[in-house]
């Protein structure tokens, strides 16, 4: 009879630790989750610096897009195309849209 008490106090005193540790988990799970639902809903400034880095190139690269077909619309037009004149100014029309939302950057 004696290996069994000896055998059933290291048996309890484990469980106490995994119970002890199983208690701890389902204390912090809302924590965690609370923290996890923060990280993902707010957005660093890193984040928001290349998102807002994309958006730009991507004007600059309609605006690269819309000069070079106004250049080829106005080309027409002084050839007598009437209506590559017409597209030509709704062209125009566009590229002064998106010129004012994009930053000026002095030549070196």
């Amino acid at each position: 009879m004696k290996p069994i008490v000896p055998l059933a106090l290291i048996a309890a005193l484990a469980l106490q630790g995994c119970l002890a540790k199983t208690a701890f988990d389902v204390v912090t799970l809302p924590v965690k989750a609370g923290s996890k639902a923060v990280d993902l809903a707010t957005t660093s400034q890193s984040e928001a610096d290349e998102k807002r880095g994309r958006e730009l190139r991507k004007r600059q690269e309609r605006l690269g897009k819309l000069e070079r077909r106004y250049a080829h619309q106005r080309e027409d037009c002084e050839d007598g195309d009437r209506k590559a004149c017409d597209k030509a100014r709704e062209t125009y029309a566009e590229i002064q849209q998106i010129l004012p939302t994009i930053p000026y950057e002095p030549e070196d």
